[in-house]
């Protein structure tokens, strides 16, 4: 494999593995401890419909899927507070109706439909290097602001209405984590596609949250793990000429279930105590 490493298609999937593993795997963090788990799955829709549209209509697929991911991620938050109901809600509703959408778009393509449900499955060999930069600058922007804000955001992550009486605004940061997940789900489409994104939303940082009690090292597991679980399926992938993405929702599903299995939280529930739900400091 040492020998791949000249190659420019594999230095960027490398690339990949560690901005989309990580950067994917920390906004995780706030779709687990924020409970809104249907945020990857419906971005990762939008962004399917933004690159059909793309294709279909002639311009850039990439930016296609990050305008639309980005309109969706200005609409949830307002249009979940002004329905009464919880963003979830909202988001269920764009997924399915996004999904519709895009597959009837899907139809209208002319020819061979290769490069649209590539999207779908993802294709991280064959990630650019402007998706590269994309990324690098959007993960630059996630640790900047995670890192200027860090005390904002561990007081809405702990309690969105305690924060707010305590002077933080609350919503410019809900929606603007909205807002951000579905950009960097859009640039991240490559890498395991549209229908498989979701995974690398979800599982690293269940994995964390059931190894950590402190909030920076639940960041911090999780970006490892998603970085981890990215490297392991392109390795994997290789070696056994299997689909990349595939492999990689599949090491992260592993590394979730040893997590479990070896959870410090999981010992202290059978001992009788309670279960520290959410209680990151």
């Amino acid at each position: 494999m040492n020998d791949l490493w000249q190659h420019t298609f594999f230095q960027h999937a490398a690339l990949a593995c560690v901005l989309g593993g990580a950067g994917l795997s920390i906004i995780g963090v706030f779709v687990t401890l924020m409970d809104i788990p249907f945020l990857g799955i419906s971005m990762s829709h939008s962004a399917f419909l933004g690159a059909v549209l793309g294709l279909l209509c002639g311009f850039d697929p990439l930016m296609g899927a990050i305008g639309v991911c980005a309109i969706t991620g200005v609409l949830v938050g307002p249009l979940s507070d002004r329905a009464g109901s919880s963003s979830n809600s909202v988001l269920a509703v764009i997924f399915s109706a996004t999904m519709g959408l895009a597959f009837l778009l899907l139809a209208q393509i002319p020819g061979p439909k290769s490069e649209a449900l590539n999207l779908i499955w993802g294709s991280i060999l064959t990630i650019s290097g402007r998706e590269i930069i994309i990324l690098s600058v959007l993960f630059c922007v996630i640790l900047i602001l995670l890192l200027a804000f860090f005390k904002e955001t561990r007081a809405v992550l702990f309690h969105r209405e305690i924060a707010a009486a305590s002077g933080v605004p609350e919503k410019v940061f809900y929606y603007g984590v909205i807002l951000m997940a579905g950009l960097y789900i859009s640039a991240s489409l490559n890498i395991v596609g549209g229908l498989l994104i979701f995974s690398l939303l979800v599982n690293p940082p269940g994995a964390a949250y059931l190894l950590a009690y402190r909030l920076k090292t639940m960041f911090a597991l999780s970006a490892v793990f998603g970085v981890l679980s990215c490297f392991a399926g392109l390795y994997i992938s290789y070696r056994f000429d299997v689909p990349t993405g595939a492999v990689i929702v599949l090491c992260s599903s592993g590394i979730y279930l040893l997590a479990f299995i070896f959870s410090p939280k999981r010992t202290t529930q059978r001992r009788g105590a309670a279960w520290p739900e959410r209680k990151m400091t």
